[in-house]
């Protein structure tokens, strides 16, 4: 009896010691859920905050690709991150920086930049060319921007910029519907114009024509052409 009764306070003492850290409602040495602040994996962070405009693995999302090493090597860490913290004004992309209103800290969005470039960006996607810069540096003058699509993009786009068909059959829609221009900023156009829609097979700067690739004025031309076509109320006419 006296060796039961030792053994049984031997044991309730060591699961007392054991237990102490463990003890209901007590925290433990680290949280089980992580504070959505301290999250700087890359992969749950673009999961969490990217993937629904920008697509899985930065690619078929209704924005543009983020996954296009021309892009981000034209964009630049500097740009994207400005853009991450801060936002697209009149557009669909939010400011994330807490301190533009946003949920995600300066590191986090430090951390989406580089992982974006770690994984998507390649050393050579210029091919040791240069192309214009990111920002347009001038202000495009629409009628040589029409002439310039009729040139550049008027086979896959139609003349007009209407819409047409791209080699292997690909309908292209309109580039100059005003609800299109509605929704895309001027900076989207540029982008897409130099850095190209990779998983659609478009062009990006250098490809519009093998012996003259787009310069500054003919990417700010284009732009000046193509957002000409805004209209203060796009949609279907009100009818009265």
């Amino acid at each position: 009896m006296t060796w039961t009764v030792g053994a049984a306070i031997a044991f309730i003492v060591t699961l007392g010691l054991t237990g102490c850290n463990h003890a209901p409602g007590k925290p433990g040495a680290t949280p089980l859920v992580q504070r959505p602040e301290k999250i700087l994996d890359f992969p749950t962070l673009y999961a969490q905050n990217c993937t629904a405009c920008h697509g899985v693995n930065g690619k078929n999302g209704a924005a543009i690709s983020l996954n296009n090493p021309v892009y981000l090597a034209i964009a630049g860490a500097g740009n994207i991150q400005r853009i991450t913290a801060s936002g697209v004004p009149n557009t669909a992309m939010p400011a994330f920086a807490k301190s533009s209103g946003g949920t995600l800290t300066d590191a986090q969005i430090a951390a989406l930049t580089n992982g974006m470039i770690a994984a998507w960006g390649k050393p050579d996607a210029l091919n040791g060319q240069t192309a214009p810069l990111y920002v347009a540096a001038i202000k495009g003058n629409a009628a040589q921007g029409q002439q310039a699509f009729t040139t550049y993009c008027g086979q896959c786009h139609g003349a007009d910029g209407s819409g047409g068909h791209a080699p292997g059959n690909i309908v292209t829609g309109s580039l100059v519907d005003p609800s299109y221009l509605s929704l895309v900023s001027d900076q989207g156009l540029r982008s897409f114009i130099l850095a190209g829609i990779t998983e659609q097979g478009t062009h990006d700067w250098r490809s519009y024509s093998p012996s003259h690739p787009l310069t500054d004025a003919d990417a700010a031309n284009l732009i000046a052409w193509l957002t000409s076509h805004r209209v203060a109320a796009p949609g279907q006419p009100y009818k009265q």
